[in-house]
């Protein structure tokens, strides 16, 4: 698990400049990133499992900030 480092840039803070769509885009190509390396792993050719858990949150970061710009906007 990550630590915060006073100073550095967090993963999100990447994030919220874009735009709803850029981030919507980006989901969208991740998730289908994971059903590939998810065929990948069913037949025993995945290089990185790691990329797994990556991919996971990089989701969850995307669709985070996605909301919170939803909600701003209200």
């Amino acid at each position: 698990m990550r630590t915060y480092q006073k100073g550095k840039p967090s993963a999100a803070s990447a994030l919220r400049p874009l735009a709803a769509a850029e981030l919507q885009k980006r989901v969208r190509e991740a998730r289908e990133e994971l059903l590939q390396l998810r065929l990948r792993q069913a037949t025993g050719a995945v290089e990185n499992s790691a990329r797994f858990r990556f991919l996971r949150a990089d989701i969850a970061r995307c669709l985070t900030v996605l909301k919170a710009q939803a909600t701003a906007a209200k």
